[in-house]
């Protein structure tokens, strides 16, 4: 009896262990897997570039780091994203999207609204707030939580935007030489509003300013470009667009399906964005929308954030992602096209966010004007957030 008891007891100490362990590690080795970024030699960047790269307004659309549990006021050993290496590629402006559902399976063909959600998974692993493990609001809420926190830890080098004024004091204080950076809150997929308008209220107390409709799967606003039912907008999900133009909030409509893209273009007058993707014609996959679509998200006077990453990009090297935005600007126009990188977003790349001046020095090779290149790496989107904002 005394051995049995032993046996069990030992069993049971190897398996809270084995479940601090998976806490403890799990996690980590999760994003790196995820997140990876490819071991390469330093890019070559000529003083031209260079310089150029020091002298631009950098901004990017979309990144998912608030996602995983790093210290993003840290510079970290693994991962995309973080302030330091924020400040280290001269980046002005970064928005962070919040994930708060991602089905398994995840693919871009087709995904059920009902299969099992990884992040719930992740909540739990990362010993998320328990009032996170079956909300989506709360989700967002808790990594609106996060960035604050970021900010209040960075000793002023990170700054959240929220209004226009918060955007012209950054760039005022980079021009006038301050290592500063800023950054603002997305939401990657409305579903986080739980089909409750009252829900849009919180987040956008909160700090968020970008809505995105659809993330992988089809949800209470519509039909997602990897959904099931390839369906427009919903009743609810014209009151959530109507109610976001009025509001002054940003509207993104990457992962939407193409009939919620028309019907947004029918019903707004405000610039679109199409926040992370590649151009079809360049790269095909079902991915990328159709390039008229496009062309009728420029002519809102609205930008594409063109994605670092080889599933939109068919080549993830500098100079595959220069390529990609040439065929955008080509496609679109000089001032349709911005960065929307991905990073953090379970996409393998071939850079970090501290090594963007490889990209300047790539736009420069395949034929960009300098002038070109500061409206896409930066001065478009600063020219959509100034449309949006407001001032308080």
């Amino acid at each position: 009896m005394k051995l049995l008891k032993r046996a069990i007891l030992a069993i049971l100490a190897l398996a809270v262990i084995g479940i601090a362990g998976f806490l403890a590690f799990g996690p980590g080795i999760v994003e790196k897997g995820r997140n990876a970024v490819d071991e390469h030699d330093p890019y070559p960047v000529s003083a031209q570039a260079a310089a150029l790269h020091k002298s631009l307004v950098i901004g990017d659309w979309h990144a998912d780091p608030l996602l995983w549990n790093r210290d993003l006021s840290k510079r970290g050993s693994y991962g995309q994203v973080d302030v330091p290496r924020l400040l280290e590629g001269n980046v002005a402006v970064q928005m962070f999207t919040a994930v708060t559902k991602s089905p398994a399976g995840l693919n871009y063909e087709k995904n059920d609204t009902e299969a099992f959600d990884n992040v719930t998974l992740l909540a739990v692993a990362q010993l998320w707030p328990v009032r996170t493990w079956n909300s989506l609001a709360e989700r967002a809420l808790y990594q609106a939580e996060k960035l604050e926190k970021v900010e209040a830890k960075s000793n002023g080098t990170f700054r959240i935007i929220r209004t226009l004024a918060d955007l012209e004091d950054v760039l005022a204080r980079r021009a006038a030489g301050e290592t500063v950076t800023g950054g603002m809150l997305g939401i990657e997929g409305a579903h986080p509003l739980e089909g409750d308008m009252a829900n849009l209220d919180r987040l956008e107390a909160a700090g968020y300013r970008l809505i995105g409709l659809q993330h992988f799967f089809d949800n209470e606003l519509g039909g997602s470009l990897h959904g099931i039912s390839n369906a427009g907008l919903t009743d609810f999900g014209r009151q959530v667009v109507a109610e976001v133009a009025k509001r002054g909030l940003i509207l993104d409509v990457a992962h939407s399906s193409e009939q919620v893209v028309r019907e947004v273009l029918e019903m707004t007058d405000i610039p679109l964005v199409l926040s992370h993707t590649g151009v079809k014609n360049h790269c095909e996959t079902k991915r990328n929308i159709d390039p008229e679509l496009m062309k009728a998200i420029a002519a809102t006077g609205g930008v594409v954030g063109m994605g670092y990453w080889e599933e939109v990009t068919c080549d993830d090297s500098p100079a595959g992602i220069a390529r990609s935005v040439k065929a955008a600007v080509d496609l679109l126009g000089e001032d349709a096209v911005s960065l929307g990188s991905d990073f953090d977003g379970s996409v393998k790349t071939t850079l970090d966010t501290s090594e963007l001046a490889a990209i300047t020095q790539a736009l420069l090779d395949a034929g960009l004007t300098e002038g070109q290149i500061r409206k896409v790496m930066g001065e478009n989107m600063m020219r959509v957030l100034r449309e949006r904002l407001s001032q308080r």
